[in-house]
């Protein structure tokens, strides 16, 4: 029994080893052939450059084994290639920053050749980049080009179609296959499918492109611009319609539409449905075939119907008042609907899906415009009715903002286009999402001065900061110091007895050399002269020196007392955005000479606050300096005058925002010296009609006028009352 057991054993084992050994070997073998099988199936070839390979394969071709079929996502993006050839074109990979680190950013626009002709658009567009800080006419500055040749509107059957344009680029020498060129476009493709085929090969060049399919966009690279009319204005623009319209936040309509309808052809389909969303109450939505040569030959059943309730309503009447406004998409994405909705502060409500919205890199649309879906129409009416009144008035005020800041004039949104290109450029001194979405907009913001939002005087209150407990006071000195009883020696004393100076500047801007520090008289706070190289804009030269938050600018002359300082300086705390100062002036249209007038008469209402004594913002002193155009000041310099109106333009162009003037003890007028010596420029007979030709000047540059009147002044509280002078902090102010 024993000896069965053994060989039973013995036999079992042999069987498991003849298994392992031959069973074994065979595995391997297959395992072996099967991989040499699939290798000779793959022939991977061993490239250098294999590391750059895509690692993926797209959806599409996993399913259809690599067949393009029509329509496909290939097909789509094969189409694309063919008309963006560089379409993963980034920053990192088609911009040479080399370009820009030298000279810093400018643009070079290339000169207009003999026979070429551009639109009244793109003259505008040009125009603004010329006129801008940034124009330069040396290509070897460069670090942006702009071609002169006209590519807003690249319909072939359009009047204004360009032909040859691959010819002519290939032709520049500059040109680099697009690198550092930005081309503008506002019309893309043709009848009957406006595809985005801009009619040549735009190489490595940024778009700035109206109507932008999300698909096409390139983020971080190309810029979605709006689509606006010939007649939208060079500068300035109108302002929107809220400041005379805010309240209730609920108007007679609630949500409208009047334009045209497609009977075929893109875009018909969303503009055809309009209809079913009409109740001729609270919601209208007016559309008409009645365009174009042959209409009548596609009109349909409800043509002579819409046509004839189409002219039953006012379109502009329907913009002021109504809640909402559907901006469909056309023929193309963008139309020009959408700027006027802004400006009319009615909600946009878009029907154009797939559209990359103008500047999205920059702007917050969630904040003023309602995305909807042009296959969920019928669902609009009730989300905009669902809309609390507290969110109305929000992205109203929000539409107004965008408008005014981005997209009243032609010049605004070149800048902001340029704006955003040197933002990427120089992306370690650039402007954040709450810059470009609060006020006053970014294109007054130069990111150059601070990229801190403690630094600029607009966001105290929304970061819950509030600006310094001390200033600096800018003496702006013209006559020679002959005597220790001149007014400026004076006003030295009263200056520096506040507790909230920090420092004295005299700024030196007389013929004679200034004298030394021992000349002048003792102070409790540091006191620094600075030669002004006797030119007037010097006197708002951003000074490395000027550390404090809040500059008290002061003519030499100007007679004040302590408590008169130390009050306009604790109103400015609490406005530290706006000039705060005592003498006023004004302006007014004349209309016997269609020209603006200024006047130094006191009356009712002021629009200036001299900066002979005034309150303001260092960072203005950076405005005036880098934001202004160097014509404006060569203008001052030249004249000697008006420098003081040219800060004053600043700052309500800024703030859209009077000045704020105090209670001053006496009548600011300028004086003669004891010796005789004239400090202000009032006995020259030039000096009045100066003043009045500059008004003109800054307000043409401008596009319009920004300055704002008020009849706003503050006084100390228990000023002038009936009560014990032990009482009143700034009694001094009574005094005669």
């Amino acid at each position: 029994m024993q000896a069965r057991k053994k060989y039973i054993l013995l036999a079992f084992c042999a069987a498991w080893l003849l298994v392992f050994y031959f069973g074994g070997a065979q595995i391997r073998l297959l395992k072996l052939l099967s991989h040499r099988k699939n290798e000779e199936a793959r022939q991977w070839p061993q490239w250098v450059d294999r590391h750059i390979l895509r690692g993926y394969a797209y959806v599409d071709e996993l399913q259809n084994d690599g067949e393009v079929q029509l329509g496909s996502p290939k097909s789509k993006r094969e189409t694309r290639t063919n008309i963006y050839k560089n379409s993963r074109c980034r920053m990192e990979t088609c911009f040479d920053y080399a370009k820009c680190a030298r000279h810093g950013f400018k643009v070079y626009v290339y000169p207009l050749e003999k026979g070429e002709h551009m639109s009244e658009s793109y003259q505008k567009i040009i125009t603004s980049i010329v006129d801008s800080r940034y124009y330069t006419h040396n290509p070897q500055e460069a670090c942006l080009f702009v071609l002169n040749i006209d590519t807003l509107d690249r319909d072939r059957l359009s009047a204004q179609y360009v032909q040859n344009v691959n010819e002519k680029i290939l032709g520049y020498p500059l040109w680099n296959e697009g690198r550092n060129h930005v081309i503008f476009n506002l019309y893309s493709g043709t009848w009957p499918n406006y595809t985005e085929d801009l009619g040549f090969d735009i190489g490595q060049a940024i778009l700035a492109k109206a109507s932008f399919y999300v698909e096409h966009f390139r983020p971080g690279f190309d810029i979605s611009i709006p689509l606006f009319s010939k007649e939208h204005p060079q500068k300035g623009g109108e302002r929107g319609w809220l400041v005379h319209n805010n309240v209730p936040p609920r108007r007679k309509y609630l949500l409208v539409f009047k334009g045209k309808r497609y009977l075929t052809g893109i875009g018909s389909d969303t503009r055809n449905a309009l209809h079913h969303i009409h109740n001729g109450k609270d919601i209208i939505s007016l559309t008409t075939c009645k365009h174009g040569k042959d209409w009548e030959k596609h009109k349909d059943g409800r043509c002579d119907k819409d046509n004839e309730e189409y002219e039953q309503f006012d379109y502009l009447e329907l913009l002021h008042n109504s809640t909402f406004c559907l901006v469909p998409r056309g023929r193309r994405l963008g139309s020009f609907r959408f700027l006027e909705s802004l400006q009319a502060a009615c909600i946009p409500v878009l029907l154009s899906n797939g559209w990359e919205l103008p500047f999205s890199d920059v702007i917050d649309w969630s904040q003023a415009v309602i995305e909807g879906d042009e296959r969920l129409l019928l669902q609009i009416p009730s989300t905009v009715h669902s809309i609390d009144d507290d969110k109305i008035l929000a992205f109203r005020q929000r539409t107004q903002m965008l408008w005014e800041a981005y997209f009243s004039s032609v010049d605004k949104i070149v800048l902001t286009t340029l704006e955003i290109i040197k933002d990427r450029v120089f992306s370690h001194v650039s402007r954040n999402k709450l810059m470009w979405n609060s006020l006053p907009g970014g294109l007054f913001i130069l990111p150059e001065y601070s990229t801190n939002l403690a630094d600029y005087p607009f966001y105290y209150l929304s970061q819950g900061l509030s600006p310094g407990q001390d200033f600096t006071a800018v003496i702006h000195a013209v006559s020679p110091l002959v005597s220790q009883s001149q007014p400026i020696m004076r006003l030295l004393q009263v200056v520096s007895k506040s507790k909230y100076c920090s420092q004295i500047i005299i700024l030196w801007n007389c013929e004679k050399a200034a004298p030394p520090r021992s000349k002048w008289p003792q102070t409790p706070v540091p006191l620094t002269i600075i030669e002004g190289k006797r030119k007037r804009s010097s006197r708002f030269l951003p000074y490395n020196i000027i550390s404090t938050d809040a500059v008290l600018s002061l003519d030499e002359d100007t007679v004040l007392l302590t408590s008169e300082v130390n009050f306009a300086f604790v109103v400015w705390r609490s406005f530290p955005d706006r000039i705060v100062g005592y003498p006023p002036r004004s302006h007014f249209w004349d209309n016997s000479k269609q020209a603006w007038g200024y006047t130094s008469k006191w009356t009712n209402e002021f629009s200036i606050v001299l900066t002979g004594a005034a309150f303001y913002h260092r960072y203005y002193h950076h405005l005036f300096t880098y934001y202004l155009p160097a014509t404006l000041r060569t203008l001052v310099d030249q004249t000697a005058n008006c420098e003081d109106i040219l800060m004053n333009f600043l700052v309500s162009a800024v703030t859209k925002l009077p000045p704020i003037k105090v209670t001053q003890r006496k009548q600011y007028k300028e004086v003669l010296t004891t010796q005789g010596v004239k400090s202000s420029h009032w006995p020259n007979p030039d000096h009045f009609s100066q003043r009045q030709d500059c008004i003109n000047a800054f307000a043409s540059w401008f596009g319009h006028m920004p300055l704002v009147h008020s009849l706003f002044r503050l006084d100390p509280v228990l000023f002038k009352d009936q009560v014990s002078v032990l009482r009143k902090k700034y009694k001094d102010l009574e005094r005669p």
